[in-house]
């Protein structure tokens, strides 16, 4: 399997969308500082993420949910969980 997913910074509120084989081994890393593009916000939430079967999904969910209409499914897929949170 593969995982297209979202990531929130627990210091800012900002959200990190990317893709992997391994998710729990990206998670790890994100939050471990390994990561250039996060190392500085950690640590981090995983809010959402999606699997599937090839990679060439995951990167192409990964790139939708990137875009503006990818942002506002988002948002309103995490609804509840974005009003929970503040």
């Amino acid at each position: 399997m593969f995982y297209t997913y979202i990531l929130q910074s627990a210091k800012s509120d900002y959200w990190y969308t990317g893709s992997t084989k391994d998710l729990r081994k990206r998670f790890n890393q994100h939050n471990s500082g390994k990561s250039s593009y996060t190392k500085t916000r950690g640590p981090y939430k995983l809010i959402y993420y999606e699997a599937c079967l090839n990679e060439q999904d995951a990167r192409s969910r990964e790139l939708y949910l990137k875009s503006g209409m990818g942002k506002r499914y988002l948002k309103n897929r995490l609804k509840r969980f974005l009003s929970l949170t503040g």
